[in-house]
Parts: C-alpha cells; sequence; structure tokens
C-alpha cells in the first residue's frame, strides 16, 4: 500500500497530516508549505506570472499548474482544496478573480474582473446541521480554449464553456455554453453563434 493510500485510510492520520498542512478551520496553507513543499510540486511554465498580492492558497495534494506566459493579477484568490487547478498558456486572470477547484482553463483564455468560478458546492439539506459543518460536493468546471469570461461572472460547478465564447459581463452560467457562442444574462443564455457556412455570428 503505497503512502497516500495509507494516509487517506486511516483517519486520524489523515486528521493530522491534513493539520500539519493547514491550520484548523483554514483555506490557507501553512507558511513552511508554501515555501518549502509548493514550489517542487507545483507546476509554473515560462514566463508565467503570479502577482505578489494574489492569494494562493494551494495545496501539495491536489494539483495546480499555470501554464507558459499566463498571469494571475492581484488581488486574487486560488484555492486547489477541493480539486485541482489547471490553467493554460497564454491566460490573463484578471484582478479579484476567485477560482477554487476543480477547474480547468484552457489556452489563450481571458478572464475579466470579479469573476467566481467554483468548482465546490455546500450541502444544506439536512436542517438540523449548520449548512458550514455539512458534507461538500465537487463538479469540474471546464473553460476551453479562446474564451473571454466578462467581468463580474460567476461560473458554477459543473459548468463547461466551450472554444471561443463570449460570457458577457455579470452573466451567471449555471449550465454549459456550446462551442462559439455568446451568452448573457442571470441565467446565462446563448443569444449568438458563429454560423460556419456564412462566417458571421448569428442570433439564436
Amino acid at each position: 500500500m503505497s503512502i497516500v493510500n495509507t494516509i487517506k485510510s486511516n483517519p486520524k492520520l489523515k486528521k493530522f497530516i491534513h493539520w500539519t498542512l493547514i491550520p484548523t478551520g483554514q483555506a490557507r496553507p501553512r507558511t513552511w508549505v508554501k515555501w518549502f513543499v509548493n514550489p517542487f510540486i507545483h507546476k509554473k511554465g515560462k514566463g508565467a506570472t503570479i502577482r505578489r498580492n494574489t492569494r494562493i492558497d494551494v495545496l501539495p495534494f491536489n494539483n495546480f499548474e499555470l501554464g507558459e506566459n499566463s498571469t494571475i493579477e492581484d488581488f486574487c484568490t486560488v484555492n486547489n482544496g477541493v480539486g485541482d487547478v489547471i490553467i493554460g498558456n497564454g491566460v490573463r486572470v484578471g484582478m479579484s478573480n476567485v477560482l477554487i477547484g476543480p477547474i480547468q482553463i484552457g489556452n489563450n483564455v481571458i478572464f475579466a474582473q470579479n469573476i467566481v468560478s467554483s468548482g465546490l458546492n455546500h450541502g444544506y439539506e439536512d436542517i438540523n446541521i449548520p449548512i458550514s459543518k455539512q458534507p461538500t460536493s465537487t463538479s469540474k468546471i471546464t473553460v476551453e480554449d479562446d474564451c473571454w469570461i466578462g467581468a463580474n461572472v460567476v461560473i458554477t460547478a459543473g459548468v463547461t464553456i466551450g472554444k471561443h465564447c463570449v460570457i458577457a459581463a455579470g452573466a451567471i452560467v449555471t449550465k454549459s455554453i456550446p462551442p462559439f457562442s455568446i451568452a448573457v444574462g442571470n441565467p446565462a443564455k446563448v443569444i449568438k453563434q458563429y454560423n460556419f457556412e456564412t462566417k458571421e455570428w448569428a442570433k439564436i
């Protein structure tokens, strides 16, 4: 049995290891993890930049990758505590974004400002237990290549945004968007799609 499986199969050991990585009740890893563990485990491509005022809450038991020539701007929060965060090449993550895994972002994607993308949901069904203490669930978010996500967009768990889509500012994306589409509103709806025969963006 591998050391990872040994830890996972022993609840007390798993709890202790978790405590050594993250203070109880917190999401941010301990300083020693950020300095001496993460740089050797997580992948950061050539020319990639993470601005100084960005909160990178990444832990060694899930993946974090930032592709070549990609940038995460100031005041963002990136968290891989419940799922991988994979960011492709040539991606621009604007100021004050929140990325909570599991999430995969393709190449040459633009995230504007104040976007929330979370692959995490909290349970709420049992009214006798505080929501904060109920089990969580995850479902991967996928943003394919060449997309532009406007300011103040919310992308919910399980959504896929297809290649070369535009999501208008303020949209709430609760269902997957097909490739080559423009979506607006709450909940987001497709209003245009690219017609490869006419080579124009056509209204739906």
